[in-house]
């Protein structure tokens, strides 16, 4: 088994432990080759990251970035400094990235809502969490789920008609779009691959769809 790279997680983060004496080329074959094994456990993941065992330029550390996303469906919000609290730095830089984020795109709301529970916000949100049975969220904006959406989601609440709401596992009670209202099936239909989707609304109706590149390039983000 070649150890010559090292992942290592936290529950914000991972580091990445590298051999100082394996060629820098072929070091990046071997991330690429480590990250694509490990592509399934890091699926969506917004994560802060940290480089060990090797001292690497800041051209060196954009190379390695840019060999983790062509190989895993990942997204590093930060890359951090060795810290001796590595679990607590890594929260505490997560938690700044992500207000940072939110102060220029929307909100952010990190937990799982509850059935009863009820959400509204004046801009658009990212719900870092579950959307249970029950639950309500509303948003003048988009609204992106990062987990199950099961509850009711109102996107677009001022009249928005270009306004969207996208979850990693869509199974709605009800979504609204402006004035339109879509309501899950009774019976709805069980798939054994869950996958991120969009609703968007389009000549009157809301269509739910699988979230790819091209429906991205089609909606007015």
């Amino acid at each position: 088994m070649n150890n010559s790279v090292i992942i290592k997680g936290n529950k914000y983060g991972i580091i990445v432990v590298l051999n100082p004496d394996v060629p820098f080329e072929e070091l990046k074959l071997l991330i690429a080759e480590k990250f694509k094994e490990s592509s399934k456990f890091f699926e969506n993941a917004k994560m802060a990251i940290s480089f060990e065992g090797r001292k690497l330029t800041n051209e060196e550390q954009k190379e390695i970035l840019d060999v983790i996303g062509e190989n895993a469906d990942m997204h590093i919000v930060c890359v951090m400094e060795n810290d001796p609290d590595t679990e607590e730095a890594f929260r505490k830089t997560l938690d700044q990235k992500l207000m940072e984020l939110s102060n220029n795109t929307g909100q952010f709301y990190k937990g799982i809502l509850r059935s009863g529970a009820s959400l509204e916000f004046e801009t658009s949100v990212v719900i870092i969490g579950d959307v249970n049975h029950g639950a309500r969220v509303v948003s003048k904006g988009n609204i992106i789920v990062l987990g199950s959406l099961k509850g009711t989601a109102f996107a677009g609440a001022t009249g928005n008609t270009n306004s969207f709401v996208v979850a990693l596992d869509m199974n709605p009670t009800q979504i609204r779009i402006a004035d339109t209202i879509a309501r899950s099936p009774d019976k709805p239909v069980k798939t054994e691959v869950k996958e991120a989707k969009i609703a968007f609304l389009e000549d009157g109706n809301i269509y739910i769809e699988p979230l790819n590149k091209d429906i991205l390039h089609d909606i007015n983000l």
